[in-house]
C-alpha cells in the first residue's frame, strides 16, 4: 500500500510546483512592469518640475522686464513677481505630482484643508500678507524712500509679501512686519521734492537784531542750494531766558536737507565770531537778601 502511494504523491507534488513557479514569476513580473512604469513616472514628474521652475522663472524675469519698460514702481515689481512667481510654482507642483498618478482634485481639497488649518495657525503672517497688498495699491512710500515707521527710521530696500526691510543710516538693515507698519504712523521724507529746514539761533539780548538778520540772509544767500521760491523766512521767533531767538526757514531740495542744515549751522557761527555777535549761555540772575537777626 505505501508503494502505492508513493507515485501519487510524487505525482501530487509535479502538479503543485509548477503552478507555484507560475504564480511568483508573475508576480514578479507584475512588480517588474509596475516598477518600470513608475520609474517613469517619476522621472517625468522630475523633469515637469525642473522644467517647470525654469518656464516660471521666464515668465516672471519677462513680466519684470515689461514693468521696467514702462517705469513700474519698483516696489510693486517686487511684490508681484515673488506673487507670481509662488501662483505659478504652485501650479507647477500640482502638475508633477498628477503625474505620480496622484489625484490632482483630492491632493486640492486636501492642500486647500491644509491651507485653512495653516492660516487660522499664522493669522499674523496673513495680516502680515494683507498689510502688504495694502502697501503696495495705496503706495505710502516706495523703494528708495526714507521713511520712519513703527518707529523705525530708515531708506526702504525692499518691499516684500510679509515684511519691509528698511536700511538705517549707520548701515544697519532691518526688517518690519507689513502689519506693524500699517498700523503705526508713516513718515515718509521723500515723499515731496522740496523740504523746509527749521533752524534756530540765539543771540545776547545786546545785540543788534538788524544785524543779526542781515548777516544771516548774506549767508543763506550765498548757499546756491537754497531755493529762492518759497522765499526763506528769518525771523525772531522767541525772547527767551537768556537769548533772543531767529528761526531761520529756507527750502531746499530733499536731497540737499542734511548738507544744507550742518553747513549752514557751521557757516552761521563762524560768521557770527567774526562780526562779533555773540551766542549767550544759558544764565539766571540770583537775588540774596540778608535778613535781620533782631527781627522776631
Amino acid at each position: 500500500m505505501q508503494k502505492d502511494n508513493v507515485p501519487a504523491e510524487a505525482a501530487a507534488a509535479a502538479e503543485t510546483a509548477p503552478a507555484e513557479g507560475f504564480e511568483w514569476t508573475g508576480i514578479l513580473e507584475m512588480v517588474q512592469a509596475n516598477g518600470v512604469e513608475f520609474a517613469k513616472d517619476l522621472v517625468i514628474a522630475i523633469l515637469i518640475f525642473y522644467v517647470g521652475k525654469f518656464v516660471v522663472g521666464l515668465v516672471v524675469n519677462g513680466m519684470r522686464r515689461v514693468m521696467n519698460a514702462r517705469n513700474i514702481d519698483p516696489t510693486l515689481e517686487t511684490f508681484l513677481g515673488n506673487l507670481v512667481r509662488m501662483a505659478l510654482m504652485v501650479v507647477v507642483i500640482i502638475a508633477a505630482i498628477g503625474q505620480l498618478g496622484i489625484q490632482t482634485t483630492s491632493f486640492i481639497a486636501i492642500f486647500g484643508a491644509a491651507g485653512l488649518a495653516v492660516g487660522l495657525a499664522l493669522q499674523g503672517s496673513l495680516s502680515n500678507f494683507a498689510a502688504g497688498v495694502l502697501i503696495v495699491l495705496f503706495r505710502p512710500y516706495k523703494v528708495g524712500d526714507f521713511v520712519e515707521a513703527a518707529g523705525i527710521a530708515g531708506s526702504v530696500e525692499q518691499v516684500q509679501i510679509l515684511t519691509t526691510i528698511l536700511k538705517t543710516p549707520d548701515n544697519k538693515q532691518i526688517i518690519v512686519p507689513n502689519s506693524q507698519i500699517m498700523d503705526s504712523i508713516i513718515t515718509n521724507y521723500s515723499a515731496n521734492d522740496t523740504r523746509r529746514v527749521d533752524m534756530v539761533f540765539g543771540v545776547s539780548y545786546d545785540d543788534d537784531l538788524d544785524k543779526v538778520r542781515e548777516t544771516i540772509e548774506e549767508i543763506v544767500s550765498a548757499d546756491e542750494r537754497v531755493l529762492d521760491d518759497p522765499a526763506c523766512q528769518i525771523a525772531v521767533m522767541e525772547l527767551a531766558d537768556s537769548s533772543v531767538n531767529f528761526v531761520v526757514r529756507p527750502w531746499v531740495k530733499t536731497s540737499d536737507y542734511w548738507g544744507v542744515y550742518l553747513d549752514l549751522t557751521e557757516r552761521i557761527k563762524k560768521r557770527f565770531d567774526e562780526v562779533g555777535i555773540s551766542f549767550p549761555f544759558p544764565q539766571q540772575d540770583v537775588h540774596v537778601h540778608r535778613a535781620d537777626p533782631y527781627e522776631a
